[in-house]
């Protein structure tokens, strides 16, 4: 089970959504990403739940950054082009845990399975994402 983590280079997870809601990457490598993202107040809806956007990004997060991996950022870059999520079951507190693995990995696109799950491996959320690899030339 590899953890090899490596920097974005021009790419920064300071001031960004993914450090408002607390989301931490736990391993990153060619064929899986892990990520864990708090329910706190910042990450759940009126009622006290956790929101499913806050699913939905913490979803579009590993995808993408499981793209980045895989692709040259010196050249390249990602984004979600789409995205679909099932909400299974509710949570109120504690820490979600992120688990995307490739289910296609083209030149232009790659698409992503995750799996969002709690501290006792219940299932929260599904997920599928679709990212867009683009030239850094066109840009």
């Amino acid at each position: 089970m590899g953890r090899e983590i490596q920097p974005m280079e021009d790419a920064s997870l300071e001031n960004t959504l993914v450090t408002a809601l607390g989301i931490q990457i736990q391993e990153l490598t060619a064929g899986r990403v892990v990520a864990t993202m708090p329910v706190n107040n910042a990450t759940r809806q009126p009622f006290g739940l956790l929101h499913g956007g806050a699913s939905v990004a913490l979803a579009e997060t590993v995808a993408s950054m499981g793209t980045c991996h895989r692709i040259d950022i010196t050249k390249e870059y990602a984004v979600g082009i789409e995205i679909n999520a099932n909400h299974i079951r509710s949570k109120r507190d504690g820490i979600v845990t992120a688990v995307a693995t490739p289910l296609h990995a083209g030149r232009t696109t790659m698409v992503w399975d995750i799996k969002i799950i709690d501290e006792q491996e219940k299932l929260i959320c599904v997920s599928r994402c679709t990212v867009g690899i683009f030239s850094k030339k066109d840009r």
